[in-house]
């Protein structure tokens, strides 16, 4: 039975669980969500995600929202077929996929996606984008980066050298942010540079970011 994915591939969340699924080799079916008709802030939808956000996925009778907690559980459910992402056979290495994945949601997604929106979504809705917001979130996550610039120096992957759900976290913000006039920032760091370049060309990368079209 197909795992149903409510959401749209341009969502940054519902686009991070089709990566984790396309990694795992599982079928799936995208149930389009009606964003512009309000439909995840109404029933039947919000007895899925009593919070009317998206991605929520039904897995047969069990229904689960919030994207890092759906890729977690897809991971360990299915953690003996395709990419190994949690690493959950070393307690080393899945403390480690842990660490850098708590790292993602705490410093790393809050200014990009932060950046994100004011260049991004605000013109989408005639709104000027706030350059002092887009300078002080872009030190923020700066700062961030030298980090991550100092553990790739070290290690292939954040989380040692595999590729995991540390890493896949980060590829939705990454592909529209590369997309904008800030994209140096990467670009400038010469490993996370070689960081984005491997995993922005993975098979399940590339088919995921192929239908997201926002710019």
């Amino acid at each position: 039975m197909a795992i149903k994915v409510h959401g749209v591939p341009v969502s940054t969340c519902t686009a991070g669980v089709l990566l984790c699924l396309h990694e795992k080799g599982l079928h799936y079916e995208l149930l389009p969500v009606d964003l512009a008709a309000g439909a995840h802030k109404q029933d039947p939808y919000l007895s899925l995600n009593p919070f009317g956000q998206i991605p929520a996925v039904e897995d047969g009778e069990f229904s689960l929202f919030e994207s890092r907690a759906i890729n977690r559980y897809l991971a360990r459910k299915h953690k003996d077929i395709g990419t190994d992402l949690l690493r959950a056979n070393s307690l080393p290495e899945s403390a480690l996929v842990e660490t850098w994945m708590e790292v993602e949601a705490h410093q790393f997604h809050g200014p990009a996606t932060a950046i994100l929106h004011e260049i991004i979504v605000n013109p989408m809705y005639g709104i000027a984008s706030n350059e002092q917001t887009i300078e002080t979130e872009m030190e923020k996550l700066g700062k961030v980066l030298d980090v991550y610039e100092e553990r790739l120096s070290k290690y292939k992957y954040l989380a040692g050298e595999n590729y995991t759900l540390a890493d896949l976290q980060h590829i939705p913000n990454l592909v529209y942010f590369m997309k904008t006039t800030k994209a140096e920032a990467i670009t400038c760091r010469p490993h996370v540079r070689a960081w984005w370049d491997d995993i922005s060309s993975r098979p399940a990368t590339l088919k995921v970011s192929a239908n997201m079209k926002l710019i």
